[in-house]
């Protein structure tokens, strides 16, 4: 294999993944906070395990009854599809532990002067973006998460009977040239009823493949080069089979290796951490970068510092024939976005109910809507880059 030949691969997990069904709910208590004030605090972590919910965290803003969070908490478990013996929205024992932000910490964020709101958190942040699928996504993780968001999806209307919320999968890729050519490799992992051997198991899942990958990149893939369920039976699953706990799952969230990632998770957190909305900040400008043809990929990294307001330094990567363009477009970013805290918040409407979504599936190469949902996959800044 040549040095411009090389395989790559990404996984992706369900939103019945205990680590998943930890990240969805601790959206879900960011989104119950901004939906009743948009400038609250929320800094939420979860744990699941066999029948129990925990949950444990800083916020500030409007009083919330905890019954409501535990009935919001017994929700998100019933729209994964969670009622098994060892894991049920009905049954399930919910802890809530939310206590006031640390004042430390909100006065380091705070600032008379709105303006100069400081960064909830010192870190680094990413953004990329690459012309391997429309979405300016890498492939590995664009067809992972596509082939198990389209099994959920008929799980959840009962056209897939017998497959049950957790779920893993993992794409290899051979790449020529920067490429993506033809997958070489799938793993597929999911839970299935005591009534669904792995024959049948395999002939559920296998159409979700065809569905979910382009046939040219599929006429290359050797059947015994498909994996599912390999161990065998997979039965017992969820938090039931696995504790959960929220953040664990970043590559997922955003790039499949193919980037580097900041270090700092997404869910649970309010704007105001840069964690969050700083990466989603970055992917915005990368991917206008790439749909405005000025090169083939891109990569940003932005650094904070807690209670500053500007980012510390802004890096980009293009591809090596257009590396040339970087401090043109450094300057361009300067000149166009204000990346503080507060101005990333105006210009994406982050201080809106719109995390939960984002839990599942990936934050990045997802449609942006009219509820203010992925605002940040919006290609509505390519002319600015035109050089």
């Amino acid at each position: 294999m040549s040095k411009h030949t090389y395989l790559f691969t990404s996984e992706s997990v369900s939103e019945g993944h205990p680590d998943k069904v930890c990240d969805k709910i601790s959206d879900m208590i960011v989104d119950t906070y901004i939906s009743k004030d948009p400038y609250s605090r929320v800094a939420c972590e979860t744990l699941t395990t066999t029948n129990r919910v925990v949950l444990a965290g800083e916020v500030r803003g409007p009083e919330i009854d905890k019954e409501l969070i535990v009935s919001k908490v017994r929700d998100c478990i019933k729209e994964i599809g969670y009622d098994q013996k060892g894991f049920s929205y009905k049954t399930a024992n919910i802890e809530v532990h939310l206590h006031k932000q640390s004042a430390d910490i909100a006065m380091g964020v705070d600032s008379n002067d709105k303006k100069d709101e400081g960064a909830g958190d010192q870190g680094i942040m990413f953004g990329y973006a690459c012309k391997e699928t429309e979405d300016l996504m890498p492939a590995p993780i664009h067809f992972s998460h596509k082939i198990l968001r389209l099994m959920a999806e008929d799980r959840k209307t009962g056209k897939l009977i017998g497959i049950e919320p957790d779920s893993k999968s993992q794409v290899t890729m051979l790449y020529e040239n920067g490429i993506p050519k033809d997958v070489t490799s799938i793993v597929i992992s999911t839970q299935h009823s005591e009534a669904v051997n792995q024959k049948k198991v395999k002939e559920l899942v296998l159409p979700y493949i065809q569905k979910s990958i382009p046939k040219n990149l599929l006429s290359g893939l050797k059947e015994n080069n498909i994996y599912i369920n390999p161990t065998g039976q997979f039965i017992i699953g969820g938090p039931d089979g696995d504790t959960g706990l929220t953040g664990r799952k970043i590559i997922v969230d955003t790039y499949g290796g193919a980037s580097p990632h900041g270090g700092g998770a997404f869910s649970g957190k309010d704007p105001t951490k840069v964690d969050r909305s700083a990466a989603y900040v970055a992917r915005y400008i990368a991917k206008n970068i790439v749909a405005a043809g000025v090169s083939k990929k891109c990569l940003i990294q932005l650094s904070y510092a807690i209670g500053v307001s500007k980012p510390l330094s802004i890096f980009l990567k293009l591809s090596e024939e257009d590396e040339d363009k970087t401090h043109e477009l450094i300057k361009i970013i300067k000149n166009n976005f204000d990346l503080s805290p507060r101005g990333i918040r105006e210009l994406l409407g982050l201080n809106k109910p719109i995390y939960e979504i984002t839990a599942a599936y990936g934050h990045f190469g997802r449609k942006s809507n009219e509820k203010g949902e992925f605002s940040w996959e919006k290609t509505d800044k390519t002319n600015i880059f035109k050089l």
